[in-house]
């Protein structure tokens, strides 16, 4: 193989939508590739039939193109490549590199189930190898199988060890003896992962595999396939683990990983790249906030870490405000509104609302029961109106006293609503009239300043007759 020509490649498994550590994998690809002037190549490893969701491929390609990471070559199915892993297994049973195994799922389940007593990891103990049946000398794999079903399994040197030198880990060297005869191919005829990744990485020219440290036990074996095939094994390295703050591995049961979920949520594109630019990479400068190009000139294999990566959604939180303040109020609401509440609600009405303060995050049924007040009134218990011990006849008539108040407005800035409020109150107990006013017009503990709510109130043409029909509503309740 020529290395000399950088070229590298992502290559998910379409098993679910694009999460954020797959996304940070081919960031890290397509940097080295555009640093170093090589190529990016889009590989779909979809041998795993069982587990293919629909609809997978697309979004992983939406999600890269979305993120400015477009490919050179690809995407590249592994599933229309299954005559060429054929050919390969093929040579591997030819050389002894590889051998048919027969052996029944209840062979298997009483080896792996002996590996537990003993607590030890199972390894397949070449029975087949050593004890091949007379049918097993069965025509090469994809040709007529006859005596029986079988897979084939790697013949892992028993004695020695196998070492490589791993671009961010350094050097890495594991005893053979402790590595097992796993399947090349399954019953089905079909490849996994560990067999089909090795030959497409030989015959498309990678030059670098970049891909999750979690990849770091399997690449021996990869490492002895190349071998036993006569290739040169290219570069690795292998990228930190994503942890959450409890430094347990960041997965699906502990909330939402897939990009997607994020941009529903109303985070920025820009705010996840530069978020997942720093799970792991650190540019030795306090600059905190890149283009796409402008990583592509800092990025250096040598400047990522080996320990796991933090996810911290606060931190992701802080870029994403970053962002937003740079976009208007009309920009932020579609990106952090549902559109079927902009339908019924003025963008000047959610700003004024504190809704589009950036930092705020929150989508779907949060934003809803946050503007719902204003589409409809409110319902709450009676007791929500209560000020410390006040009793209702001083709730009803503070109440009274707003309505007044608010009919007699003229300019509706929140300054001025501010002021008039104030001074009918005077020196008294604020509370007394501002509580029971915020929950008449929100119906919640906590909402925005009455004063914000009012001046959000009227932008509506019909403002002061929404807010004295939810004021009438309260007092009703008393």
């Amino acid at each position: 193989m020529n290395h000399t020509e950088v070229k590298v490649r992502f290559a998910p498994s379409p098993t679910g939508l694009l999460h954020v550590g797959g996304l940070r994998t081919a960031l890290f690809n397509f940097l080295f590739a555009r640093k170093n002037g090589g190529k990016f190549i889009l590989r779909i490893e979809d041998t795993d039939r069982a587990r293919e969701v629909k609809g997978a491929t697309e979004n992983i390609k939406e999600t890269l193109e979305l993120f400015g990471l477009r490919w050179d070559e690809g995407p590249i199915f592994q599933s229309q490549r299954l005559l060429i892993y054929t050919e390969h297994v093929n040579k591997l049973l030819e050389n002894g590199a590889a051998y048919k195994c027969f052996c029944t799922q209840d062979r298997l389940a009483d080896l792996k189930k002996q590996a537990e007593l003993q607590k030890i990891p199972f390894r397949y103990d070449k029975h087949c190898l050593k004890n091949p049946p007379s049918f097993n000398s069965s025509p090469p794999v994809g040709e007529e199988r006859r005596g029986g079903v079988f897979v084939i399994r790697q013949n892992v040197p028993g004695e020695g060890s196998t070492e490589f030198e791993d671009e961010i880990h350094g050097k890495i060297r594991v005893e053979n003896r402790l590595l097992d005869d796993g399947i090349l191919i399954k019953s089905d005829g079909w490849p996994v992962y560990n067999f089909a990744n090795v030959v497409d990485d030989h015959l498309m020219g990678i030059s670098h595999v970049i891909r999750g440290e979690e990849f770091i036990p399997s690449t021996p074996k990869h490492i002895l396939l190349y071998r036993a095939l006569g290739w040169d094994a290219p570069k690795f390295a292998h990228l930190p683990l994503l942890l959450d703050k409890k430094r347990a591995k960041l997965s699906k049961r502990m909330g939402d990983v897939a990009v997607k979920d994020y941009l529903e949520k109303g985070y920025l594109p820009e705010a996840i790249l530069n978020f997942i630019a720093f799970l792991g990479w650190n540019p030795k400068s306090e600059r905190e906030f890149f283009t796409l190009d402008e990583l592509i000139a800092e990025f250096d294999l040598k400047k990522v870490n080996k320990s796991g990566a933090i996810f911290d959604i606060e931190k992701l939180d802080w870029y994403n405000a970053h962002y937003l303040k740079q976009k208007s109020p009309e920009e932020r609401a579609k990106i952090m509104i549902p559109e079927k509440i902009l339908k019924e609600i003025p963008v000047k009405v959610l700003e004024l609302a504190g809704l589009l303060e950036p930092g705020r995050q929150g989508r779907g049924e949060e934003i809803e029961e946050l503007t719902a007040y204003f589409v409809k009134v409110p319902k709450y218990e009676k007791e929500l109106l209560r000020w410390k011990d006040g009793a209702n006849e001083d709730i009803r008539k503070n109440l009274e006293t707003a309505k007044s108040v608010i009919t007699g407005l003229r300019e509706t800035d929140k300054e001025t609503i501010q002021k008039v409020f104030l001074e009918k109150i005077g020196s008294g107990d604020k509370g007394t009239m501002l509580w029971p006013l915020r929950v008449a017009l929100t119906g919640r503990k906590t909402s925005p300043s009455p004063f914000e709510i009012i001046a959000a109130f009227m932008v509506f043409d019909d403002g002061k007759d929404r807010i004295l029909k939810r004021i009438d509503s309260a007092i009703a309740k008393l």
